[in-house]
Order: C-alpha cells, then sequence, then structure tokens
C-alpha cells in the first residue's frame, strides 16, 4: 500500500466526511434543542432526495440551484411538522416525541415503497464524471463541491444559532427552557424553528449528495447510523462535535473500505460507537453530565 493510496483514501475520507457532518448537524441541533433523538431524520433526507431528483427529472434543475428550493422547502415542512403534529400530540414529554418521530419514520418509507417503489434511483448531470487534479491524485469534482459548500453551510449555521437573536432563542431554550419562557420567549415557536431548521440542512444534503449517490425508500438507513454516530462521537448538542466527528468518521469508512473491502468498510463505524459510548458517553465535546 503506497503513500498515493492512503492520501486518496485521506482525501476520500475528509470528502465523504463533509456530507456526513452536515446530515449529523441537523441531528445535533434538534437534539439539543429538544433533548429528543430524531427517528424520522433518515427518513426525511430520503424524502428530500427524492425531491432533488423529480425536480431534475421533471423540471430540468439542477441539483445545486435546487438549494434554493429545498432548503426553505424542507424548513417549512420541519416547521409544520412539530407544530401540527410532533408538538401537538407529545403533550411536552421526551417519550412521546420518540414514538411520533419513530412512526413518521415507518409512515414516510412505507408511503415512499407505495409511490416509488422499491427501485434505486441515481441522476446524470454534464459534471458528474468530471474530475480535479490534485497534484498525484483525481478527485472527483462533485464530491469535492459537496464537501465545500457542506462546511460553508456548517460554518452559516453555526454563525446563525451564536450572532443571531433567534440563534440566541434557540440557545437559550436549549440552555434552560423555563427560564426562556418565563422571559418572554415563545418556547413552542422555538421549538418549530430548531426543528424546521434541523430538516432544512438535510434539504441542503440531498442537494449535494444526488450527484454522487442513490435515492431509494430505504437510502435514509445508509445515513441514519451514520448521524448518530457522528452525533454521539462529537458530543450530544454540540455543533463542533459534528464537524469532527463527522470527518473523523468518513476517515474510517474510507481507510475501513480500503483495508477490509467496500462491504465491510462500515464496520468501524459500528466500533467507534460502541467504544464512545463505553468510554466516553458524552462525545469528544459534550458536556460531562
Amino acid at each position: 500500500m503506497d503513500a498515493t493510496t492512503l492520501l486518496a483514501a485521506t482525501v476520500n475520507g475528509l470528502l465523504i466526511g463533509g456530507i456526513y457532518t452536515l446530515v449529523a448537524s441537523g441531528l445535533t441541533l434538534i437534539y439539543g434543542v429538544l433533548h429528543i433523538i430524531n427517528f424520522a431524520h433518515g427518513s426525511t433526507l430520503m424524502i428530500a432526495m427524492f425531491g432533488v431528483y423529480y425536480l431534475l427529472t421533471l423540471w430540468g434543475i439542477d441539483p445545486y440551484a435546487a438549494l434554493l428550493i429545498m432548503v426553505p422547502a424542507m424548513f417549512v415542512i420541519g416547521y409544520l411538522l412539530y407544530r401540527g403534529l410532533i408538538g401537538r400530540f407529545s403533550s411536552g414529554k421526551d417519550e412521546n416525541i420518540l414514538l411520533i418521530t419513530l412512526g413518521l419514520s415507518i409512515l414516510i418509507e412505507n408511503l415512499a415503497l407505495m409511490f416509488f417503489k422499491g427501485d434505486t434511483r441515481t441522476i446524470t448531470v454534464a459534471y458528474s464524471d468530471a474530475m480535479v487534479e490534485m497534484g498525484p491524485l483525481l478527485i472527483s469534482l462533485p464530491k469535492l463541491i459537496s464537501f465545500g459548500a457542506s462546511m460553508i453551510l456548517c460554518l452559516g449555521l453555526g454563525l446563525l444559532i451564536r450572532y443571531t437573536d433567534i440563534g440566541k432563542a434557540i440557545r437559550a431554550v436549549a440552555k434552560e427552557r423555563v427560564g426562556a419562557r418565563l422571559v418572554g420567549i415563545d418556547v413552542d415557536r422555538v421549538f418549530a424553528i430548531s426543528y424546521g431548521i434541523g430538516l432544512a440542512t438535510l434539504g441542503a444534503a440531498a442537494c449535494l449528495l444526488m450527484p454522487i449517490f442513490y435515492v431509494s425508500p430505504t437510502t435514509g438507513h445508509v445515513f441514519v447510523m451514520v448521524a448518530f454516530t457522528v452525533v454521539v462521537l462529537g458530543g450530544m448538542g454540540s455543533f463542533l462535535g459534528a464537524v469532527v466527528g463527522g470527518l473523523i468518521v468518513g476517515l474510517t469508512e474510507s481507510f475501513g473500505g480500503l483495508l477490509l473491502g467496500e462491504s465491510l468498510g462500515q464496520i468501524g463505524i459500528s466500533l467507534i460507537f460502541i467504544l464512545i459510548l463505553l468510554f466516553r458517553p458524552s462525545g469528544l465535546f459534550g458536556a460531562k453530565r
């Protein structure tokens, strides 16, 4: 195994890790504010990917241009889902939210099977096979774009949460929801906005994934375990942890595939998940409880 092969595996791992970071950032935001795990995360990503697929095949809208449609559309879907379903029927109980999102995931996947069947779909665009030469490596242009856009979007999300009024409200509710309510913050609205932002990140991830990945009704399963691992590894509710965790998981998958073969490459991800739960349950950047 020469240096070029190792360098290629490293670059490939970092590129796919960028996408994992974006997918996980929405999950960690929802956990950080609502303090629940969103079991519907994978299925809503799958729906967003089908949205990108049909925007291209029916109306000829490029996946990257579809960001302007899918991000606000998924935000609205997330906001309405929380307002109309999750928040209304959960009665403020975390266990109810878990059950509702689990049921929502099952419902979405079965509806997708009904309408889209079990076929795997891919898209082809003019730049699908474009490569960028970087020293001894040839890097896929769509992967490079996806990585760069994912990092920019994660940075933008971090700045939104840190410096804007709604971001300050989100952090206040995440820290102390009773105190936030006492000072006049509409906690239910902040919950709905947070859930909407979490789904908006999936809309962006779907646009960046479709030029390099496939979509089927079970595609969400591919990413949901990875997203949970990233969130647990980085620390529940930590955006910096999501970035670092995503890159680590991407590298683990890349080197696992190189050493064990593509079919066994994700064993390392499961091993990381188990080890972090055993030795550091709070994650790399999570607060110890």
